[in-house]
């Protein structure tokens, strides 16, 4: 692995950083719809150099570089065609509006995707939702609640600080982002004074990563990864004061709840934030496991293949395009599902399979399914018995 010395933590500005984990030529982009076999097998590739911060437990792709990444009209990246998935953005997006009294009021969304989540929210009694997003796609929204959405298809920036509101949500965007420091303080100076903003943000954990060896959960366009103290030590640092940290959606994802504050570093740190020694041992753990967990899973493809079976993983998303490269597996696995419509017919970054429908399954008849998120398993089981298959299942 070669070091990175000079390296200076995007968070805290900590020069005190180690490296654990290297790849490299991995996909750049694991969301594009790409609609050649020969272009998905030659997409971009990039390199990756995780470096944990010893000051803060910020985690951080030493070797990213942003104009690899595409963020455009072909860029799917939504869950939202998953009943699991939509009920608990349904219940999230209720809490919030009730937790923060936001009916009748105005929220922003940074990085708000196709604009499912904003909808729910204004579905919930928002008034007025202002989502930004390069890949927002607002045609395929047409609930009365969208039409009091205003759409701007682009990256936020400085250039929307005019843009008023009573809260300020972000979901599942800060981890594709690299100058974390520089975006909250961003986010920070947009709000001004208004020191009543409410500020939502969701994004994955990193400590459940690192625990359990999860390498389909790290691929290029995750530069950055937050435990629950290094993400409520950033909002902190940056002027926010920490209404509230916590895991939901199984415990893959951490929520932060916070206002903007004049105050230095203002309020007590929760509980959960006290994990500097928790993080520094997952670390050591993910570096000492990853190469035996790469190969316990790759013997699993490679023994059903060789005794003439069929194997699909299920998921052509991130996860999906993560566990593909990391194992180095094109011919072995043929086809990826997914329920995303949008999806099926494309092929997969990198290693080029292609994506197919449920209904697929029914003549293929694997032998094998992968499971690229195990929050959906129960749904999945559902399809599989509808499919009449007696599939050996598994999730990663």
């Amino acid at each position: 692995m070669s070091p990175e010395a000079s390296f200076e933590c995007p968070a805290c500005g900590g020069t005190e950083t180690r490296g654990f984990h290297h790849e490299e030529a991995i996909p750049t982009n694991s969301c594009l719809l790409l609609s050649d076999r020969g272009e998905a097998e030659r997409y971009p590739r990039g390199d990756m150099e995780l470096r944990f911060c010893g000051d803060c437990g910020f985690v951080a792709n030493a070797r990213f570089d942003q104009g690899l990444s595409e963020y455009s009209a072909r860029y799917e990246e939504t869950q939202g065609f998953s009943a699991r998935f939509n009920d608990f953005a349904r219940d999230l997006a209720k809490r919030w509006v009730e937790k923060y009294s936001l009916a009748g009021r105005t929220v922003l969304e940074i990085g708000c995707g196709k604009g499912e989540f904003l909808e729910m929210m204004c579905e919930a009694g928002v008034q007025r939702g202002i989502g930004i997003d390069p890949s927002a796609h607002p045609d395929r929204l047409n609930s009365e609640a969208a039409s009091r959405i205003e759409w701007i298809t682009d990256f936020y920036s400085e250039s929307y600080s005019h843009l008023q509101a009573d809260a300020v949500v972000c979901r599942h965007t800060l981890e594709h982002i690299a100058p974390v420091g520089d975006f909250m303080r961003m986010v920070r100076a947009g709000i001004g004074d208004r020191l009543d903003t409410i500020v939502l943000f969701e994004l994955p954990d990193v400590k459940r990563v690192l625990e359990e060896v999860a390498f389909w959960d790290v691929y290029y366009e995750h530069c950055s990864y937050f435990s629950a103290g290094s993400l409520a030590r950033l909002f902190r640092s940056t002027g926010f004061e920490v209404l509230d940290v916590s895991l939901d959606y199984d415990d893959q994802y951490l929520l932060i709840e916070a206002r903007p504050t004049d105050q230095p570093a203002a309020g007590d740190p929760f509980d959960i934030e006290s994990d500097m020694d928790a993080l520094s041992e997952a670390v050591d753990n993910f570096e000492q496991s990853y190469r035996a967990t790469l190969q316990a899973w790759r013997s699993q493809v490679t023994e059903v293949v060789a005794d003439d079976g069929r194997v699909v993983i299920w998921g052509a998303g991130s996860k999906g395009v993560a566990y593909l490269t990391s194992l180095s597996i094109q011919d072995e696995i043929q086809y990826a599902v997914d329920i995303n419509p949008h999806k099926q017919g494309m092929f997969m970054a990198g290693t080029g399979q292609e994506i197919v429908a449920p209904d697929f399954l029914a003549t293929y008849r694997p032998d094998l399914v992968v499971i690229m998120n195990p929050v959906y398993l129960e749904e999945i089981l559902r399809d599989i018995e509808r499919l009449g298959l007696s599939t050996k299942v598994v999730a990663v």
